[in-house]
């Protein structure tokens, strides 16, 4: 039983715990590849009666799993875990999130303005409000009351990665003034949007990838309602640019532009002498 039960969740895409008990008490375990001694993964399984179990990640990955394999309803006591598990689960998020914004404010204090950086050279745009700190340029991420809550960081290759630890759904980093706008721009990378910037002379948002441009546009649409949005997106090989770009102009009711070319972004584009 214990080893299909591990087999559901290896299904779901969590990989389990070596060791698993069946005393139906909710237990926390490692993710395969998670910070160390960190325990982000949940399960409970019972395996008297009809043995049954569910288990969670916290990347939202989530299943249920029962001997003879029909969906059995929660009883009281399970729900109950549950609720206990995501309540804790979300408070540690949280203090998490709030560590990391302490530590984003010490290192951008700490960083450099005005950088000379490869990357800026390689994609021929300004620095606009990047920063450097060591050798990587730094991006500031702000959540939806404008507070500093995270950081991107651009290697001297290029390579991009966040704070550890910090939150970015939803959050965003922003290029220009916003005084007086009737229409935001909205990219995925900094690149991409400090080319769109500098073309057009319009207020540009960074969602940061793919995958967070609906809640940024959402974000962005609350904080100024009045402006009309249009998402710059990526023309992507395997279609995720168009999509993600397609779906947050729908969400606020914007429009979307996607470059031509298979492969190219808008600093592809217009850093080549290409117009929006």
């Amino acid at each position: 039983m214990i080893e299909q039960f591990k087999a559901a969740m290896q299904n779901a895409g969590i990989t389990p715990p070596d060791y698993v008990i069946g005393d139906g008490k909710l237990h926390r375990f490692h993710i395969e590849g998670d910070k160390a001694g960190s325990k982000n993964g949940a399960y409970f399984l019972y395996l008297d009666g009809r043995p049954n179990g569910w288990f969670s990640d916290w990347r939202g990955k989530t299943g249920k799993w029962s001997s003879n394999g029909k969906t059995q309803a929660f009883t009281f006591e399970m729900r109950r875990q549950i609720d206990r598990e995501r309540k804790q689960r979300e408070e540690e998020r949280e203090l998490c999130y709030q560590q990391a914004a302490k530590t984003a404010l010490y290192i951008w204090n700490k960083s450099k303005p005005n950088p000379h950086h490869p990357y800026l050279t390689r994609k021929r745009i300004k620095p606009h409000h990047a920063r450097l700190y060591r050798d990587s340029l730094v991006i500031p991420i702000y959540d939806e009351s404008r507070q500093l809550v995270n950081l991107q960081f651009i290697s001297l290759d290029g390579d991009k990665r966040p704070l550890t630890g910090a939150r970015k759904k939803g959050c965003f980093s922003v290029i220009g003034k916003d005084n007086n706008i009737d229409k935001i721009l909205l990219a995925e990378g900094f690149s991409t949007a400090a080319s769109l910037h500098e073309e057009t002379g319009l207020y540009t948002a960074i969602g940061l990838d793919a995958g967070n441009l609906v809640s940024v546009a959402r974000v962005i649409k609350g904080l100024y309602p009045q402006a009309s949005i249009i998402v710059c997106g990526d023309n992507d090989a395997n279609g995720v640019g168009q999509k993600a770009a397609i779906e947050a102009a729908a969400a606020v009711n914007g429009k979307y532009k996607i470059p031509l070319n298979v492969g190219q972004d808008w600093n592809d584009v217009l850093s080549h002498g290409g117009n929006i």
